[in-house]
C-alpha cells in the first residue's frame, strides 16, 4: 500500500515575550511544540493518556439523575455544511459537514416556529437539534503543505449573517431608520474587511479577537436600534440577538486546494434545500394597520420552506426523476403566490399596492448545495465556496469517505451542588470551538477518547485497544443565566459547572447538563495509520482540537420538566 503524505494539524502558538499571537504547524491537537511533525503525531495511544477527567462529588442538594435519550445515529443521511446555532442565517457557512440527529427541517435560516412544527428521528418526539461535523476515513490526503501554500494566498474576510433575510415586517414610520442602520451594518463588515486585509497570508488570533469583539459591539448597538425601531413603530421584533456574531472566514484556502476525483463523478447532496427568494427586504414600509397581518405571512413563507426541506429529507430516493418538482417545488411555488398576494393585499388595503412580489414566488432546489453563503455585503469577500459533493460528500480538503457512528447516546445529567431547573426552550448551546486556530483556543476542549476509558479525554485523535471503539464525548455547560436563549456570542448565556466542584457560577442556576457520546467502529489499522479525522474549517487542517457540538432545545415544557424530576430525582430514565 502506497504511503500516505503527512497531514499537519494547525494551532496557534503565543510567540513568547512579543504579545502577538502568530500561526505554527503543530501536531498535538492545538497544545504542543512548533515543529512540522507528521500526521501520525496528531494520534495518541490512548492507553498513554493519563487519567485526567474529575467528577465532582454530589454533595447533599445535588442532582444525580440521568434521562437517555435516543435519536438515532442518523439513518436519513441529514447531512449538511450549515451550522444554525453558530452561523445562523448563512449558508454553508461551516465549510465543512455535519451530522445531524433530531429535527428533520432545521436549515441555517429555519425559525423557532418551524422547528416545533418540525418531524424528529428521537423517539420520544424530542424535536430538538443535535450535530456535530462528521469523521471521515482518507487514505489519500494531501500533506498539510498545500495547507500553508493555500494560507499564504489567502486574505481572510468577515462573515456576517444577514438582517435584512430575516427582519419581520418593518412599519412604515421605522422604515428610514432601519435602513439607515442596516447601511450601518454594511459599513462596520467593509470596515473589519479593510482591517482583515493587512492578515493576507496569515492568521493572528489575538488580532481577529479584537476585531470581532469590537464588530460584535457595534452590530449589537445597531441591531438592537433596528428592534426598537421596529417595536416603537407597532412592530414585533425578536431573534435578532441571533445574528449579531460574525466570523473569520478563511474560505480562500479551500478555494485554492484540490477537489477530488469525486468532484466530477455523479453528484450527491448533503440535505438538499430549496432556494428561494428573499421577501422581506423586498417589502415597503408597512402601514401599522397591516403589520400584524403581514408577519402572519411572513411566518408562513418561512413555514413553507421548512416543510419543503424537511420533505426533501424524508423522501430522498423516492418517485422518478420529476418527483422534487412535481411532489415538492410545484406545490411550494403555489402555496408561496398565494401568500405573496395576501401580503400586497393586506399592505394594498392602507397603502399603494407593492408591485413584484408574485417574481418572488418561484422557488428551486439546490441540486449541488452549491449556493453561494449570504453574509451581509462586504468588500473583498471571496468567491463562493462549493457545497459537499460526489458519493462522499466532500468539499475541498474535507475528502474521503464518512464514518458512519456505531452508535449516540444523548443523555441529560444533574448538577453536584443543586436540583436542576427545565431548560427554557429554544435555549442554543454550543460546546468546543471549530476555530481555535483562527479565534484562540479558550474556548476549546478535548474531547477524545476509547470506550472503557471514560477516565481520560485527549485533543488527539485516539489510538485504542482491539476492540474498543473510537468516541468522541461532547459535554455542553449546564449552567444558564435564567433569561436568555441565545446571546450575541452565542455563549455567555450559559456557563460550565467548576471543574472541581461542580457548582455554576454567580448568577446562573444549573440546567440538565447534556452530554452526547458518539462511538465509531473504526478498524485499528485505520487507527495506526492516521487515516481517521474531523471534517475541519480550512485554517484547522482536521486539528481534532477543533471538534465541537451543537444544539438547540425543542423538547416541550412538559418533557423537559419530566427531564428534570427524573435528575431531581436520582433516576436513570430512558425516554420512550
Amino acid at each position: 500500500m502506497r504511503s500516505r503524505h503527512a497531514r499537519i494539524g494547525v494551532a496557534a502558538a503565543v510567540l513568547a515575550g512579543t504579545g502577538a499571537l502568530t500561526v505554527t504547524f503543530v501536531s498535538a491537537g492545538g497544545k504542543g511544540t512548533a515543529d512540522a511533525a507528521t500526521e501520525l503525531q496528531q494520534y495518541v495511544a490512548i492507553e498513554t493518556v493519563r487519567p485526567n477527567v474529575t467528577v465532582p462529588r454530589v454533595r447533599a442538594n445535588g442532582s444525580r439523575g440521568r434521562f437517555i435519550v435516543d435519536c438515532g445515529t442518523n439513518a436519513e443521511g441529514k447531512f449538511s455544511p450549515d451550522n444554525p446555532v453558530a452561523q445562523p442565517g448563512i449558508r454553508n457557512g461551516a465549510e465543512h459537514v455535519h451530522d445531524f440527529v433530531g429535527n428533520l427541517a432545521i436549515t441555517a435560516t429555519t425559525s423557532d416556529a418551524d422547528l416545533e412544527a418540525s418531524g424528529t428521528t428521537c423517539e420520544n418526539g424530542d424535536k430538538s437539534s443535535y450535530f456535530w461535523p462528521v469523521v471521515r476515513i482518507d487514505r489519500s490526503v494531501r500533506s498539510g503543505a498545500d495547507v500553508r501554500r493555500a494560507l499564504t494566498t489567502t486574505t481572510p474576510t468577515v462573515t456576517c449573517p444577514s438582517v435584512r433575510d430575516r427582519l419581520p415586517a418593518v412599519p412604515v414610520g421605522a422604515r428610514n431608520a432601519v435602513l439607515a442602520r442596516l447601511r450601518g451594518l454594511d459599513d462596520a463588515t467593509a470596515r473589519a474587511n479593510d482591517r482583515m486585509a493587512h492578515s493576507r497570508g496569515r492568521i493572528d488570533a489575538r488580532a481577529n479577537d479584537r476585531l470581532l469583539t469590537s464588530l460584535r459591539t457595534e452590530r449589537a448597538r445597531l441591531i438592537k436600534g433596528i428592534s426598537d425601531s421596529i417595536a416603537a413603530g407597532g412592530g414585533r421584533s425578536s431573534g435578532l440577538v441571533s445574528l449579531v456574531e460574525c466570523d473569520v472566514s478563511y474560505d480562500g484556502m479551500h478555494a485554492a486546494m484540490r477537489h477530488t476525483a469525486a468532484e466530477v463523478e455523479a453528484r450527491a447532496v448533503a440535505s438538499p434545500q430549496v432556494r428561494c427568494p428573499a421577501v422581506r427586504d423586498r417589502l415597503p414600509g408597512v402601514p401599522a394597520a397591516a403589520v400584524a397581518e403581514v408577519d402572519r405571512n411572513l411566518t408562513e413563507l418561512d413555514r413553507q420552506i421548512a416543510e419543503a426541506d424537511e420533505r426533501l429529507v424524508t423522501t430522498r430516493g423516492q418517485g422518478g426523476p420529476d418527483f422534487v418538482a412535481n411532489a415538492v417545488v410545484g406545490p411550494l411555488n403555489a402555496r408561496r403566490a398565494a401568500v405573496l398576494d395576501r401580503i400586497a393585499t393586506a399592505i394594498g388595503r392602507h397603502a399603494d399596492r407593492p408591485r413584484g412580489l408574485g417574481a418572488l414566488a418561484t422557488c428551486t432546489v439546490d441540486q449541488q448545495s452549491s449556493a453561494p453563503v449570504t453574509p451581509e455585503p462586504s468588500a473583498g469577500a471571496s468567491a463562493p465556496l462549493p457545497g459537499p459533493q460526489g458519493p462522499d460528500l466532500e468539499l475541498p480538503n474535507n475528502t474521503g469517505g464518512i464514518v458512519r457512528p456505531s452508535s449516540v447516546l444523548i443523555e441529560y445529567r444533574g448538577n453536584a451542588t443543586a436540583k436542576v431547573v427545565p431548560m427554557p426552550k429554544f435555549l442554543r448551546a454550543l460546546t468546543g470551538d471549530a476555530k481555535p486556530t483562527s479565534r484562540g483556543p479558550a474556548n476549546a476542549r478535548a474531547a477524545w477518547t476509547c470506550s472503557g476509558f471514560a477516565d481520560r479525554l485527549s485533543d488527539r485523535y485516539p489510538i485504542c485497544p482491539a476492540g474498543r471503539a473510537v468516541q468522541r464525548v461532547h459535554d455542553f455547560p449546564g449552567c444558564w443565566d435564567g433569561r436568555n436563549t441565545d446571546s450575541t456570542n452565542h455563549r455567555s448565556h450559559l456557563a460550565f459547572a467548576d471543574g472541581t466542584t461542580g457548582a455554576c457560577p454567580a448568577g446562573f442556576v444549573a440546567i440538565p447538563q447534556l452530554r452526547i457520546t458518539i462511538s465509531y467502529a473504526i478498524a485499528r489499522d485505520d487507527q495506526i495509520r492516521g487515516r481517521y479525522a474531523l471534517d475541519s474549517f480550512p485554517e484547522e487542517d482536521h486539528n481534532p482540537f477543533s471538534d465541537h457540538d451543537d444544539f438547540v432545545n425543542v423538547n416541550s415544557a412538559r418533557t423537559m420538566q419530566h427531564i428534570a424530576t427524573c435528575i431531581n430525582k436520582a433516576r436513570t430514565c430512558a425516554a420512550r
